[in-house]
């Protein structure tokens, strides 16, 4: 199959050409017209499949509810935003109900489904700071063993890639080194840990930030916290909600021009609720949100946020239209530096030959046209 357009994104720069496909992955890349195309997408823009890498969930479907049909349903769903992969990610909650979620996924990944690809779990919890929980249920979070987390991956098969905790609360950074030891990105989250912390469990090997502004000790200009850590230490990736509500516009901005285009990553942090009616409410993690008519998920008792219902391709134009970030920089955050987090950059987050035919058709709007899983049409 070859599809063309005259706004392909290769190599940080748009160009008039044709992608060549073929057994799910990306052949050649060709000039426009070189070719008869199957489909010619005009002026449309082209770009890679989007990666959440922190979700968990949609459709009233959660990762921690550990069914097989709601987890492959939000699979086969998702490409509708231009997602081609994902990291479903747990809340905390109870030993047996964290085994439970990742033997799920596991399962699911071990016995097929359809639609964005499964690249692993997002460990979210429990291993968190009780201050800066957010919506996460106090009565759960504990500190965290070698011993333990060796349960969960076994559970997992293997499929936990990414945990976010609250790296001040490990002893000698014991866990955070066993995690960098055996593959897990160690993320700093739900932390109240210091600037001078956060630098030493960057140093001692965690390699991300959860949700940047949200669960973390503020920025002050003479005590920087972990917001002034992830702006200062721009080598260190940091995952950010780019829906506006969970993060100004403007703080945004600081943060992409502060980091780079290579280091920051753009994530949903999305709810069972997304996709549901305004005004749905469920029970997250033991607490009951309620959808508001703004997107954004709200714990009921304290009116705090507990999530988004964002969905990738809006957050990609909340970026550029209102948070004014140059397009190389958005459009990295949810393709290429995912990928580059994950290590699997080689065939993810790019259009290139050799790569998986993940592939992103958008209209003007930013809505999508058509998205590609491994060369097959999934939305």
């Amino acid at each position: 199959m070859i599809i063309q357009s005259k706004k392909v994104w290769v190599l940080g720069n748009w160009l008039e050409a044709q992608i060549e496909i073929e057994e799910g992955k990306i052949k050649a890349i060709l000039p426009y017209d070189a070719k008869k195309a199957d489909k010619d997408y005009g002026e449309k823009r082209i770009v890679p499949g989007f990666i959440d890498i922190h979700t968990h969930g949609a459709y009233g479907f959660d990762t921690n509810d550990a069914e097989e049909e709601g987890l492959r349903n939000w699979m086969k769903n998702i490409p509708q935003e231009g997602v081609t992969g994902i990291l479903p990610t747990t809340i905390t909650q109870s030993e047996e109900v964290l085994t439970k979620a990742v033997a799920n996924v596991a399962k699911v990944v071990e016995e097929g489904y359809e639609g964005a690809e499964i690249l692993g779990i997002h460990f979210e919890g429990p291993y968190l700071d009780q201050v800066y929980k957010g919506a996460q249920p106090e009565q759960y979070c504990v500190k965290g063993t070698i011993e333990q987390f060796e349960r969960y991956q076994k559970a997992a098969k293997g499929l936990i890639k990414i945990i976010t905790m609250a790296t001040e609360h490990d002893d000698d950074f014991e866990l955070v080194h066993y995690l960098a030891e055996h593959g897990v990105i160690v993320s700093i989250g739900h932390s109240g840990a210091t600037f001078e912390q956060a630098q030493m469990a960057i140093a001692n090997g965690a390699r991300s930030m959860t949700h940047i502004f949200n669960g973390m000790t503020p920025f002050h200009h003479r005590n920087p916290g972990l917001i002034g850590a992830a702006m200062r230490f721009r080598d260190t990736y940091g995952e950010v909600i780019c829906d506006g509500n969970h993060s100004n516009v403007n703080s945004l901005n600081n943060l992409f021009l502060s980091k780079g285009r290579d280091y920051t990553i753009m994530i949903t942090d999305a709810l069972m609720v997304k996709g549901l009616p305004t005004g749905t409410k469920v029970l997250f993690g033991g607490n009951e949100i309620e959808l508001y008519p703004d997107g954004s998920a709200h714990l009921t008792s304290t009116k705090g946020l507990a999530g988004s219902t964002l969905k990738v391709n809006e957050g990609l134009k909340v970026l550029v239209e209102k948070a004014q970030v140059p397009w190389d920089y958005a459009i990295n955050s949810c393709t290429l530096n995912p990928a580059r987090l994950l290590g699997i950059d080689d065939r993810k987050g790019a259009i290139r030959a050799g790569c998986d035919a993940d592939i992103v058709v958008l209209n003007d709007d930013y809505s999508v046209e058509m998205t590609y899983v491994k060369g097959k049409e999934a939305f």
